[in-house]
């Protein structure tokens, strides 16, 4: 017995062959009973495809021309599965990002209309891993839909802001918070949405999983321009506590380390290769001593290339790490 998702992906088969389908005959040619072609047939116009009643003795089905590929059957929630995965492809830097934009593309050309309208909707800027990243959090796709639609319709958003934690002091504002979406991004296994916060008057990064959007939506509002001109490099140097997407402490260490067993730890750092046996690793952080100590997770013998602020930091931890292990 046939499920009913490839029962629908017979009948579009069959509806894409030619022009009219007498009922009986689809009828026959699945092995399902007349009435059970019309439920499906209802279910397929509830997806998207035009499919019209043709008068005739028996009655029968004609799909509307398109594709010369088979339309896909995607509900909702996969059609946004596949709008996040294929748009945060790029951050896993394999090298697949111009391959997940031509696979989006090609989807999108076999959808319809109404999925295709919901996948649009969806457009996410994902920056890339970092080694120490936060614990991932759950991001509700509705929530996600919710936001999608607000940034593409250009519509004030009126949400409630909720608490990091059980144990905050931060409550849910009232009344709502009042933002102009401007892009849904994520980083580190977690959801932002970058906004123009209308009652602070200044750019914000709001955590996706802590809003509730409200309904309805309020005015629509002409974008203004991310400073700099681009999200990517505006949410990057956020997450650093900056106005430029640079670290203001940038060091090199020489590790007794294969370049190939850095290169997964490395975060955005640089690798290069020096021997078969050892490598060099450029790296930032927000302090010296926060620098120093991403290094010490290599537990290798190392040496400092430059500066000398490296230096004095690595001397500090040694000092500190000392009086601990004396107990003093």
């Amino acid at each position: 017995m046939t499920t009913t998702t490839s029962r629908l992906l017979n009948l579009l088969s069959l509806l894409q062959t030619r022009r009219d389908w007498p009922g009986p005959l689809l009828a026959e040619r699945l092995g399902i009973t007349d009435r059970t072609v019309r439920r499906d047939v209802d279910r397929l116009r509830e997806m998207g495809y035009n499919i019209h009643a043709t008068l005739g003795p028996a009655g029968g089905y004609r799909l509307d021309a398109g594709s010369e590929l088979p339309p896909l059957l995607f509900d909702d929630d996969q059609t946004v599965a596949v709008a996040v995965a294929l748009q945060t492809a790029p951050a896993a830097g394999i090298g697949i990002e111009e391959g997940a934009i031509r696979a989006l593309a090609t989807i999108r050309q076999v959808m319809p209309s109404r999925l295709r309208h919901r996948l649009d909707a969806i457009e996410v800027t994902a920056l890339p891993a970092r080694v120490g990243s936060g614990t991932p959090a759950r991001m509700s796709a509705g929530v996600l839909v919710s936001l999608a639609h607000a940034v593409r319709a250009r519509e004030v958003l009126r949400f409630d802001y909720a608490a990091r934690d059980a144990g905050a002091d931060e409550e849910p504002t009232k009344p709502p918070r009042r933002a102009e979406p401007h892009h849904i991004v994520t980083a580190q296994g977690r959801w932002y949405l970058l906004a123009w916060d209308l009652d602070r008057e200044d750019w914000r990064l709001f955590s996706a999983d802590r809003i509730r959007p409200r309904t309805p939506t309020g005015p629509r509002f002409s974008p203004r321009d991310v400073p700099g001109g681009d999200v990517h490099e505006f949410v990057a140097a956020r997450f650093k506590g900056r106005d430029v997407n640079e670290w203001p402490c940038r060091g090199t260490v020489l590790l007794d380390l294969p370049a190939g067993d850095v290169l997964p730890f490395a975060g955005d750092g640089t690798v290069r290769v020096v021997d078969e046996s050892r490598c060099t690793l450029e790296a930032g952080s927000w302090s010296w001593g926060s620098l120093a100590a991403s290094f010490g997770r290599f537990e290798v013998s190392m040496e400092v290339v430059e500066p000398p602020e490296l230096v004095a930091a690595f001397a500090t931890l040694a000092e500190r790490f000392s009086a601990t292990a004396a107990g003093r």
